[in-house]
């Protein structure tokens, strides 16, 4: 945590917002899970510190908490709720550790919704709002769709973020797009062992209007900002130098977020951040979603109360279901 600018980040806001209304806070990174005795157990850090500090004063607190080497070894089942709030790629051995307490701790976002959801393959579900996509691990099958489309396309690896390998492409030139194709999918390997990647329409817009993050809890728009890419770039991520504007949700934006809302919400996607370009959905971002702290400077909001609203009546609900249950 301590390379972390508590003030731009998502998870630091969530994190204050609940130690603020006087819940107990735990950091556990993904190491941190093993099984004792048939249980889910995790080495767990109290980072519950007084109310009322700054943000910057209460990061500097929780990393205090850190230094002390205080391990406290809980069952997860004691938790109430448990953010999964790890960049890209997934670890998918924590997660099948975390699968047998999955009835009896609220999990944001669900393990399964992550699985699926994690890669930029999950826009496929819907078809009609994406850009012309295709992904291939076969350089002359890639090399022929580029050719065929006859103008820009962008190169997305599946399971990186931040912008990260994010690089646009053009039949023009020819002798860089052999590389780059080959480079990408990693070639030398046998046909089995090579790198799918995503080969998508490159949208002209976003060179000069970027792109608009829209943060959604439980299927619903939480809000929104318009990321512009920095000069001689197309990128419109944050880590990329992006830079961010105030935005009104337009009605083709509330159609796009109407059409994913069911299949997020049956997947455990409750908090997710899309980005959407010249009115087409580009990705859902449902590992580690953020844009809370700049959408709350520029339009003057708290975002992360309504995320702890949610959080906290979906508990409850949990809690009232396990009552009945026991009673049962």
């Amino acid at each position: 945590m301590a390379s972390i600018e508590p003030v731009n980040e998502t998870t630091s806001h969530l994190m204050y917002e609940c130690n603020e209304r006087g819940h107990a806070v735990y950091f556990l990174e993904p190491h941190d899970v093993y099984i004792r005795k048939d249980e889910v157990v995790a080495r767990m850090h109290n980072i519950t510190v007084s109310k009322g500090l700054s943000m910057k004063q209460y990061w500097r607190a929780l990393i205090h908490c850190l230094k002390k080497d205080e391990l406290i070894f809980e069952s997860l089942c004691d938790l109430d709720a448990l953010f999964l709030r790890k960049n890209p790629p997934l670890n998918y051995r924590v997660l099948e550790f975390l699968q047998p307490v999955v009835g009896q701790v609220f999990m944001i976002n669900s393990i399964l919704g992550q699985i699926i959801g994690n890669s930029k393959l999950y826009t496929l579900n819907f078809p009609d709002i994406i850009p012309e996509t295709h992904v291939s691990r076969d350089p002359l099958r890639l090399k022929k769709l580029i050719d065929e489309f006859g103008g820009a396309m962008v190169v997305k690896p599946l399971a990186r973020f931040g912008g990260e390998g994010v690089i646009k492409v053009s039949d023009r030139d020819r002798e860089n797009l052999n590389s780059l194709i080959h480079y990408y999918i990693r070639a030398y390997k046998e046909y089995p062992e090579r790198e799918p990647i995503m080969v998508q329409e490159y949208l002209k817009a976003v060179k000069a209007q970027g792109d608009v993050r829209i943060l959604l809890l439980n299927g619903e728009i939480l809000g929104a900002m318009r990321r512009i890419p920095k000069k001689g770039d197309f990128r419109t991520n944050i880590h990329a130098g992006a830079t961010v504007k105030k935005h009104e949700i337009t009605s083709r934006e509330k159609e796009i977020c109407k059409a994913i809302k069911d299949k997020i919400v049956a997947d455990g996607l409750y908090f997710v951040g899309i980005d959407v370009i010249a009115g087409k959905l580009v990705e859902i971002n449902c590992v580690s979603p953020g844009g809370i702290p700049r959408i709350n400077r520029i339009n003057r909001v708290q975002l992360e109360k309504r995320v702890i609203d949610f959080i906290e009546d979906r508990v409850k609900i949990k809690g009232n279901i396990r009552k009945k249950t026991e009673k049962t």
